[in-house]
């Protein structure tokens, strides 16, 4: 063959070879230059026998995938810089029938940002450390090549666009969650003839069975950055006057006058800020049941009303921190909360053209250790007007003034989050409806609280609050019918369990050293009684 041929045939594989990685370089996003002269995608198939990369299926091929160029900003995507060169390795030479193995031409230099694909070594060549595979076996087939991951610029466009498509879903805008209580009390003495009630827990009766307590479910999310709502109905709920029924309970919603929500409107029924146990959600609360102390001032906790709240930013995440973390936290409701409301109670129609107002101040403090501390002061004023029903013998209706009577209450409470041990107490002063001598209602003296001390432990078994709780009340209950006085002194011990995640399990021991029956005339009490209840509670 004469020299010439020789760069002839030399000319034409450079030029092949250049092709062939121009092609690469438009698959690997490249140059412009190097879009211009191809297709913005294109399929790659490489030959299993010898390893190099075609454009065009045929036999003896597997595809690649296809490839295109991203850009990103308009200007073109960066391409990966190639591996680090390896050493050469050593080649050993296999002798030809006749004659030296032929001469093999140098590659040409791939341009920039191209990194080449592998060439399959010429005849004759065979790469140092190849070892043919034992006889009788097969040589191990090379895996096909994984399809590139797209690029953090594209997954963004997508993200984007999948967010933008689904802004207007209300299903990516309202959350649904809630929880389910299953009760049961075993009532164990008491050295009196009076039937046991207590106004909260209608599972506290003779002849009783398993009951289910509630079963909510909670609809809320943000409808617009200065919109959020919050709907909670109870499927077996149990009204004073049945036994089951569907309650609405909570049916609001938030208007945030700034873009970080500090400043709040809500409007609609939902939770007067009196008392930090009466906001604290039944999900995250040990006993079974709130102090009647505290209850009795808005007893369902719930009224129709519009409030006020402001807490700053890092405020109100640490008021969820406190609830999230699984510290019982009371929720979120302002530092500051000023509002007015009916005062009739839940699910009531007001009824004498006369709001209550309430405000209240309460500050989650972190202390120097890493614990929570939470003061707070509230009080109301108003004007109360009960239901009253013909009592004793003969019949008489007690009276009362059509315009309300005078109720009014002043509270404080302090909250020392369980970080392991915790502390909590409350105290409540004031004037309320009170039946005298079963023939009227007039506002009278009232006073009560609770102290109540628990321990959080993280046991191998789960979570773990041994608690124990001693309340007492001494005054009228407005929402019986004919505002009966009630005396109330009663101890609770017990311990909630969560042995698995959104499962509680809690036993709670109550005697009761007084208790008045403010269900049924002659409202007689309870002396020396004791009862113990037992509850399961799985939320979703």
């Amino acid at each position: 063959m004469t020299s010439g041929s020789c760069a002839n045939k030399r000319k034409r594989t450079t030029h092949l070879a250049v092709s062939l990685l121009l092609v690469i370089q438009i698959a690997l996003g490249g140059p412009a230059t190097a879009l211009a002269a191809g297709t913005p995608t294109v399929n790659l198939y490489v030959d299993e026998t010898s390893g190099q990369v075609f454009t065009k299926p045929g036999p003896g091929r597997t595809h690649l995938g296809t490839f295109k160029r991203v850009e990103t900003d308009g200007e073109p995507a960066p391409v990966a810089p190639a591996a680090a060169p390896k050493k050469p390795a050593k080649v050993r030479t296999v002798p030809a029938a006749t004659g030296p193995a032929p001469a093999v031409p140098a590659a040409p230099a791939p341009p920039p940002g191209v990194v080449p694909a592998e060439t399959a070594p010429p005849p004759g060549v065979v790469p140092a450390g190849t070892v043919p595979p034992p006889a009788g076996e097969t040589a191990p087939v090379p895996v096909e090549a994984a399809a590139p991951e797209k690029p953090e610029a594209e997954k963004g466009v997508i993200q984007a666009v999948v967010k933008e498509a689904l802004a207007s879903k209300w299903y990516e805008r309202i959350s649904l969650r809630g929880y389910v209580q299953t009760r049961y009390t075993a009532l164990l003495d008491k050295d009196s003839d009076a039937d046991w009630f207590v106004p909260a827990d209608r599972s506290v009766r003779d002849g009783g069975g398993i009951y289910l307590r509630r079963a909510r479910m909670i609809f809320s999310g943000d409808i617009t950055d200065h919109l959020y709502i919050y709907i909670q109905p109870d499927l077996n709920a149990a009204p004073a006057d049945g036994d089951f029924s569907v309650q609405l309970r909570d049916a609001y919603a938030d208007i945030s006058i700034d873009e970080k929500k500090e400043f709040r409107f809500r409007v609609g029924q939902s939770k007067v800020p009196f008392g930090w146990v009466n906001m604290q959600s039944s999900q995250n609360r040990i006993p079974l049941e709130r102090p009647e102390a505290f209850n009795s001032a808005v007893e369902g906790e719930r009224d129709v009303g519009v409030f006020f709240y402001w807490a700053p930013a890092e405020i109100r995440e640490r008021f969820r921190y406190l609830v999230s973390s699984g510290l019982k936290g009371s929720g979120d409701y302002g530092v500051t909360a000023l509002g007015v409301y009916n005062g009739q109670g839940l699910n009531r129609l007001d009824q004498n053209n006369d709001v209550y107002v309430v405000g209240r101040v309460s500050y989650p403090f972190k202390l120097g250790g890493g614990q929570f501390f939470e003061p707070g002061i509230q009080g109301y004023w108003g004007r109360f007007v009960p239901r009253v029903a013909a009592i004793g013998d003969p019949a008489v209706t007690p009276s009362a003034p059509k315009s309300g009577v005078l109720d009014r209450r002043l509270a404080i409470s302090a909250v020392l989050y369980p970080q392991p041990f915790g502390f909590e107490t409350e105290w409540t002063v004031g004037d309320g409806p009170e039946l005298v001598d079963d023939q009227r209602i007039e506002s009278k003296s009232l006073w009560g609280g609770y102290a109540q001390a628990y321990y959080q432990w993280k046991s191998p078994w789960g979570v773990v609050f041994p608690f124990v709780r001693w309340q007492y009340y001494d005054g009228g209950r407005k929402f019986a019918r004919n505002a009966p006085f009630t005396l109330l002194n009663e101890w609770d011990f017990g311990v909630e369990w969560a042995f698995l995640q959104n499962l509680e399990f809690t036993i709670d021991y109550a005697y009761s050293a007084r208790r008045t029956n403010t269900n049924t005339y002659p409202y007689d009490d309870i002396v020396d009684g004791s009862r113990i209840g037992f509850q399961l509670q799985f939320s979703y």
